[in-house]
């Protein structure tokens, strides 16, 4: 269509079948709202296809999911402003960058591992795409940080690409992995197919697997069996500061300088990581009571009364093996108790507030403004979108 004076004419290359893609497409469309001289050009499109501009496309600028030099090159050509929305780094095109802060998503996988008692880790998914090899190392930096190990599935040479081969190998790694595991696959897909192998060779997921896609995406996760937890990339977010990076450049303003990295809004947990590996009898029944009770206002002479250990005793198990004090895992459990009434229900937010064990919406607030910088309304409308 032809432009006005003032229209701006916006290429979007990101797939449009993921939650993360429509999340971002989101992102991208609120800010061109507010800009009402944009006029967005995008097409459906799947994660595996290749993205190009319409043959003749004249336009302001392109916001793109640039993963690799040759795409990069023929955006390049246009000779328009470029923002990419890949984590990926390419070492010979400097294009300015808004991403998600990968090494935030892994430290928040290892920590959501380490919240439930685990002590090995394992990282699965197709190490040849490049984006993937840079998720893979990060969250392996991140476990070794903590002082363990981290176990990569790397596919059996000669594997090939049948999906029966491919299966029967991961199936292989699986069974050979010590347990109880967990495990950050690069994608939801990754996921659900890694629990699909892990019911097939009877491994017990989550009690000898605990599965955590490096996404979220409510359909998908939702679906497989049991439900797969995931971490919540802010990629509405993403796109819309990708978006307001572009139109400072349009105007002949400088992008900032290195990538801007938005950090994950959580994890959104499901049965898939739902697992207690804790060796301690005690200390697991006291950790059992606080998620048993993740609805009520527990304080911690509520535990003493349900455990056999002094409060001293209490205390120092706890910061041995969570790193945390008895009041800090109570806080930390009502929260995730509110981060799921937020997403998965509709209730109002004294609701949430009295049925997460907050006892007041005042102090809910307080704690997600503590913890998010937001609160609890706008987190709901972030993970939801509206």
């Amino acid at each position: 269509m032809p432009k006005t004076k003032q229209e701006k004419q916006i290429a979007v290359l990101v797939d449009t079948a993921t939650g993360w893609g429509r999340r971002m497409v989101r992102g991208i469309i609120r800010y061109a709202h507010q800009r009402s001289h944009w006029h967005l050009w995008i097409e459906a499109r799947g994660q595996d296809e290749t993205l190009h501009l319409p043959p003749g496309w004249s336009g302001d600028g392109i916001l793109a999911r640039v993963a690799t030099t040759k795409l990069a090159r023929e955006l390049q050509s246009a000779r328009v402003p470029i923002v990419n929305v890949s984590s990926i780094q390419l070492g010979s095109v400097d294009l300015p960058r808004v991403t998600n802060d990968v090494v935030g998503s892994a430290e928040l996988a290892v920590t959501h591992f380490v919240d439930r008692g685990l002590k090995h880790f394992g990282y699965c998914g197709p190490h040849r795409i490049a984006w993937v090899g840079l998720h893979c190392d990060t969250f392996v930096d991140s476990v070794q940080r903590s002082g363990s190990d981290c176990l990569v599935y790397r596919p059996k040479r000669g594997t090939g690409t049948g999906w029966e081969a491919r299966r029967a190998d991961m199936a292989r790694w699986v069974q050979a992995l010590p347990k109880p595991i967990g495990i950050l696959t690069w994608a939801n897909r990754i996921g659900r197919e890694l629990i699909e192998v892990c019911r097939e060779s009877g491994i017990l997921v989550p009690e000898q697997v605990a599965v955590l896609a490096g996404d979220d995406d409510d359909l998908l996760c939702e679906t497989c069996s049991p439900p797969l937890s995931g971490i919540q990339v802010d990629s509405e977010q993403i796109g819309y500061r990708a978006a307001e990076v572009l139109d400072r450049m349009i105007d002949g303003r400088k992008p900032p300088k290195g990538a801007l990295r938005i950090p994950p809004l959580g994890i959104h947990a499901r049965r898939s990581t739902e697992v207690l590996a804790i060796d301690q009898p005690d200390l697991a029944l006291a950790v059992r009571f606080i998620r048993d009770h993740a609805s009520e206002p527990i304080t911690v002479a509520d535990i003493l009364q349900a455990v056999p250990m002094s409060r001293r005793e209490l205390e120092r198990e706890f910061q041995r093996v969570l790193s945390r004090s008895p009041a800090a895992e109570i806080r930390r459990v009502h929260l995730e108790r509110a981060k799921a009434l937020l997403v998965d229900t509709d209730r109002t937010i004294p609701e949430v507030a009295d049925r997460a064990g907050f006892g007041s919406p005042e102090y809910l607030s307080q704690v997600f403004r503590r913890e998010f910088g937001i609160t609890p309304l706008k987190y709901r409308i972030q993970i939801r979108g509206g």
